[in-house]
C-alpha cells in the first residue's frame, strides 16, 4: 500500500489557517504523512510541535523562489538563498526532501543552454549541502494549463538535469497531474525516468481536483507507477471539490490495492 501524504496547503483547510492545526486534522483523519509548499510563511514552532505530537512525517517542502529566478538579468543569489533556507527548515522539521523548480529560462538561449544553468546551480547546491541529509527533487510542471513558460515542462527535461547532476541525492518529482496535463503517457515517462523518480504527486485531470473528479483511470495509473518500481510516498496535491475527508476516500481505496 502506498503511503499517502496530504498537502496541507490545499487539504484540511477546514481546520483553519495554522499549519500545525492542519497537521493535527490530517492525523485525526488517519494520515501519517503530510506535505506543504513554502516553510517561510509558517509558524515553524507550531508546525514542529504538531508533527512531534502526532508522529506525522513531513514528506516535502518547496524552495523558493519558484518561477522567476532565471529572467534575464536576474541575480541567481536569491535562488541559492531560498534553497539554503529550505534545507535548514527541512532539517528542523525532519523533512527528507526539498522540491526545486526550473524557473522560466533565459529568452534567446536554447533549451540545452538553459538546462545547463540549472544543472550548474543545483549541482553546486548538492555539493554545498552534502552533509545535510536532505535530498533534492526537481519538479517538471505543465506549461499547457498551469505554468506557461516553465523551462522544465516535460518529464524528460527534469530527467536530463538529474542525469547530468549524477547524484543519488538529486532526482525528480513526478506529478501525474502535470504529466497528463502536458499530454504525456505516464508509462513511457516513468520508464525513461527509471532510477530518478524520488517523489510522486497526483491530482485528477482535467480540473486538478481530487482523484475521481476527472477522467484519469487511477487503478490503472497506480498500477503503472507500481510497475515502474516506485514505492515511496505519494503527495495528494489537488484542489478538493468536496470536504477534505470525503475527497480522499476514493484514492485511499485505490492506493490500498496498488
Amino acid at each position: 500500500m502506498y503511503q499517502l501524504s496530504a498537502n496541507i496547503e490545499l487539504l484540511f483547510t477546514e481546520a483553519g489557517a495554522d499549519a500545525g492545526d492542519r497537521v493535527r486534522a490530517a492525523a485525526a483523519a488517519g494520515f501519517d504523512a503530510v506535505e506543504m509548499w513554502f516553510s517561510t510563511d509558517k509558524d515553524l514552532d507550531s508546525l514542529s510541535k504538531a508533527l512531534a505530537d502526532t508522529g506525522v512525517q513531513l514528506t516535502s517542502l518547496l524552495a523558493g523562489p519558484r518561477m522567476g529566478f532565471t529572467f534575464p538579468g536576474t541575480d541567481l543569489a536569491p535562488a541559492h538563498e531560498g534553497l539554503d533556507v529550505a534545507v535548514e527548515h527541512a532539517k528542523l522539521l525532519g523533512c527528507p526532501r526539498v522540491v526545486l523548480a526550473s524557473g522560466v529560462g533565459f529568452p534567446g538561449m536554447n533549451r540545452q543552454r538553459n538546462h545547463q544553468v540549472i544543472i550548474d546551480m543545483y549541482g553546486e547546491a548538492v555539493e554545498r549541502h552534502s552533509d545535510s541529509g536532505v535530498d533534492f527533487v526537481l519538479e517538471p510542471v505543465n506549461s499547457r494549463v498551469d505554468h506557461p513558460g516553465a523551462l522544465t515542462d516535460r518529464t524528460e527535461d527534469a530527467v536530463y538535469v538529474a542525469r547530468a547532476i549524477g547524484s543519488d541525492r538529486f532526482g525528480i518529482l513526478y506529478d501525474l497531474y502535470h504529466s497528463i496535463a502536458q499530454g504525456e503517457d505516464p508509462a513511457t515517462e516513468l520508464a525513461n525516468a527509471a532510477g530518478h523518480v524520488k517523489y510522486v504527486q497526483l491530482a485528477d485531470a482535467p480540473g486538478r481536483g481530487e482523484p475521481g473528479s476527472g477522467a484519469v483511470d487511477w487503478p490503472a495509473q497506480l498500477a503503472v507507477l507500481r510497475a515502474s518500481g516506485y514505492d515511496g510516498p505519494i503527495g495528494l496535491e489537488y484542489f478538493p471539490t468536496v470536504e477534505t475527508t470525503r475527497s480522499v476516500e476514493y484514492i485511499r481505496s485505490v492506493a490500498a490495492q496498488a
